[in-house]
Parts: structure tokens; sequence; C-alpha cells
């Protein structure tokens, strides 16, 4: 038997409950594509790293891992196994639509919010606060559709309320410190910030016709948020990458340290040849730094000797 066997080979049954609304091959097929996108611009940007030097990578980092869990995320679904039964709230009539049962799922977006607070070098209490109010909106949305009475608008609302606050946090209140970074920067805030706010506005659309309402059929919610997918995260990555060509990340003060560099409060590099220092050689375990009477690393209770105590005595 050839083909997509993904809903057979894992059907639709779960602790003994038979779902009645669930997706068919053509979603599954559907999802195999998307998952595929994100695969690939994953390593598009791996690929792209590579153009960069070591220390300038922070982004490609970030953004490979949000485009890695979206893959992960729609094997999944793709699979028919990121999926529980749920009770619908309206029963609709229809081939597709009667029934009793709902598949949920959700997206986790923290990612795309650090990365767009990085480029403005917001603080990190607008960070956090960020990356919270992304992670909050998924398990809004996944709360809500868990939820069989129309309390599931409960969450919904709070949804909404969290992104409008994250439109604060993200468009909003990160302008000054963009602004202050030159034009470049700015441009590079203000672009992916708002098209990734306007999708985050798109997805509870999605929800409220699918989890929320059980209007739409599970195929046509599997096309529009695999729609709203490929433009979150491969043309997001995109633009965001190719507004960063010319911008340095420690203009931002990120910075990722390679061997070369020096650790603070360590050694100068300058002076180390092999990992041994020109000026001195290494001596036996219980020997002083070139008698200066220093204790050596191997002996850290000796660091302890000649140390005044609280009344200005040396120890013993």
């Amino acid at each position: 038997m050839g083909g997509n066997r993904a809903t057979y080979v894992n059907p639709f049954i779960v602790n003994g409950r038979t779902v009645d609304i669930h997706i068919t091959v053509r979603g599954s097929d559907w999802y195999w594509a998307v998952m595929s996108i994100m695969g690939f611009t994953m390593l598009a940007i791996m690929g792209l790293s590579f153009r960069r030097h070591p220390t300038q990578r922070i982004f490609h980092y970030i953004l490979a891992a949000a485009a890695f869990v979206a893959m992960v995320e729609h094997y999944s679904m793709a699979s028919n196994l990121g999926w529980v039964p749920i009770d619908v709230e309206w029963h609709r009539s229809g081939h597709l639509d009667s029934g009793m049962n709902r598949q949920i799922w959700f997206l986790i977006w923290p990612l795309l919010s650090l990365s767009v607070l990085f480029t403005c070098a917001a603080p990190t209490v607008h960070i956090l606060w960020a990356c919270f109010l992304s992670a909050v909106m998924a398990i809004m949305a996944v709360v809500g559709a868990v939820v069989r009475s129309d309390y599931k608008w409960g969450y919904y609302g709070f949804w909404i309320w969290s992104w409008l606050l994250l439109v604060h946090s993200l468009l909003i209140a990160p302008r000054g410190y963009a602004k202050a970074l030159g034009r470049d920067i700015q441009l590079a805030h203000i672009i992916p910030a708002s098209w990734i706010c306007l999708l985050w506005m798109l997805y509870p659309v999605c929800w409220g016709v699918s989890e929320g309402g059980n209007v739409i059929p599970p195929d046509s919610e599997f096309i529009f948020y695999g729609i709203l997918d490929c433009c979150l995260i491969p043309i997001t990555c995109g633009i965001f990458l190719w507004l960063h060509e010319r911008i340095d990340p420690r203009y931002l003060g990120l910075y990722i340290r390679t061997y070369k560099d020096p650790i603070a409060g360590w050694r100068d590099p300058a002076l180390v040849t092999g990992g041994v220092e020109k000026s001195q050689e290494i001596g036996a375990p219980g020997q002083v730094n070139e008698g200066t009477g220093q204790p050596t690393a191997s002996e850290p209770d000796r660091l302890a000797e000649g140390m005044p105590t609280a009344e200005g005595q040396e120890m013993a």
C-alpha cells in the first residue's frame, strides 16, 4: 500500500474514543508539504549563517530554532498525532462537520518576540514580558480549545488581550530604543514587528471558525493555519535576515564569544601560546607562581593564606 498512510497507521482513536470530525489524507498531505517548507527554511538559515562571522550569528540561531520547532510541530500533525478528541460546542450539519469531537493544537511563538526585541536592544525586562505574552497566547488557544462549553470564549478573550499587550510590547514600546540606534535598526525592527503582529491577529480568526466555532472542517483549518505558518516562519525569517544583512550584532550589544576571545578577569590570550604562558613555566603542584608567593590554581586551599580576617589580622 503506497502513498500517505499516516491516517491509516495512526487512526482517529484515542483512549477508546473515535473522533467524528477529523482530517483526511489531503489535509495530511498539505501538512507534510508545510513541514518540508519549514525544514528547508531551517537549512537555508543555517547555510546563510556561514556568510557571517561566527560572532554575528545569534539571529540565525534563534530563527533556525523557530523553524525547527515548526518543522517538528507540522510533522506531528501531518502524522495525525498532534490532536486530542474534544466535544464540540455546536453541532453542525454536513458530511465533514457533524460529530462530537474536534482536533486541537497550538504553536509556540516566544522565539520570534525574542528576535524582534533583540533587534532594538530592548531592556531584559521588556524581552521577558514579551516572551511571556507570546507563550500565554498559545496556552490560551489550547486551553480554550479543550473546553466544550461556551466558557472557552473566556480564554479566547484572554488570548486577544495578550495579543493587544504584545502589540504594545513589540511594536510601540521599543520604538524609542530602535530610533536611537539609527535608521537601519529602526527599519529592521518596525517591519518584522508589524508583519508578525498582523499575522498573530489572524490566528484567533482561524481559531474562532475552527476549534472555537466548529464552522470549517479540519482540512480547511489545516490550510488556514498552514498558510499563516508559512507567512510567519519562512517569509518573516527571510525579511528579518535581509534587513540584518549590514547590521553588526555587536552594535546591539549582542556578541558570541569565540575561543580566541579573552574572558574578563582571566589571562590575556596574547600571552598564551599552546595553552602555556610565555612568561611562566608550568610548575609542579604546590609551587607558587614565579616565587611571588601567590598560590597556583591547583591549590585552592592556599588562597585563604595571607588573607586578612575580620579583625584585620592575617590567617594562620
